[in-house]
């Protein structure tokens, strides 16, 4: 929980705060962006909740945050109970943001997808009852897409509840020694009509997209939304191979989605054709002025 005492001066005055424990993993700032920002070294509350939305945004925020280092100085318990029903968010055609973010992954998002031949988890949240509870309610867990090394947090927590099937690439594997499914190569493999696994190797050895229906694309650390910039963006860091990173960017021209559903940065909805001229603009930016020796 968050602690008073710990209140960075960053903060707007009022009731939420942000204490000194914030790693900056940005949670706060995509749940609640009229709220939180990025001041210095941490988040903090640029602005106090000025409605019921943004109150319930906040509120969403602080149970999301995967420090506990946001806090109120006065809790408003129907409120956070609200907040708390609210996880699974759902985004769009039975697609979720799971919300309870996972310090074993920097506060990396994770998604659930409810699909009449078995459920699917990308990546895992906190192994927390109030999630259990949800997913058992919306039918478990067949499968856990595993999009790289980073990412994996209480996946074999949740495996072993559900009798799940954890997906992983093997350069990656060694952090879900569990997993069941161990992919190779970097063939796109086309799990069924509406699933496919497209390996982006890049910011890992290991890393991998889900495709799901050509609608909903989760990238992992692959490749997130910027929203400031209003523009895709890729790592520029943290990188085992630069060019093989844009190598894997331009891999994904060849498919059409929608969304980009991201572990860390924003997500995103625009048509196909935007989404596109996104990303060949990305690959452009990467490859201007540069030639791989």
């Amino acid at each position: 929980m968050a602690d008073r005492n710990k209140r960075l001066d960053s903060n707007a005055p009022g009731n939420f705060y942000v204490d000194a424990t914030c790693i900056n993993c940005d949670t706060c700032r995509q749940l609640a962006p009229l709220s939180f920002e990025e001041i210095g070294d941490y988040s903090a509350v640029n602005r106090q909740p000025q409605d019921e939305q943004q109150t319930h945004h906040a509120y969403q925020a602080l149970l999301a945050c995967p420090v506990g280092s946001i806090g109120t100085e006065h809790n408003d318990k129907p409120r956070l109970q609200a907040a708390m029903e609210s996880f699974p968010l759902l985004l769009q055609d039975g697609v979720s943001y799971c919300g309870f973010n996972s310090e074993k992954s920097f506060g990396a998002n994770s998604y659930f997808v409810e699909h009449p031949d078995g459920n699917w988890l990308i990546d895992s949240p906190r192994y927390i009852k109030h999630l259990v509870e949800a997913f058992e309610r919306r039918g478990g867990i067949a499968y856990i897409f595993l999009t790289h090394e980073d990412d994996v947090a209480d996946a074999d927590k949740y495996a072993a509840h559900f009798s799940a099937k954890q997906i992983i690439h093997r350069e990656d594997s060694q952090s879900a020694p569990g997993a069941e499914w161990i992919i190779d190569g970097e063939e796109v493999i086309k799990v069924n009509p509406q699933f496919t696994i497209i390996p982006v190797p890049g910011h890992t050895a290991g890393s991998m997209a889900l495709l799901y229906r050509e609608q909903f694309l989760f990238t992992g650390d692959h490749l997130w939304w910027n929203p400031h910039t209003r523009s895709l963006e890729a790592p520029t860091r943290l990188i085992w191979k630069k060019w093989t990173l844009i190598d894997s960017i331009r891999k994904l021209t060849e498919h059409r989605f929608e969304w980009v559903l991201a572990g860390h940065g924003d997500r995103v909805h625009l048509s196909s054709a935007d989404m596109q001229a996104h990303l060949q603009a990305l690959v452009e930016r990467r490859t201007k002025g540069n030639r791989a020796p």
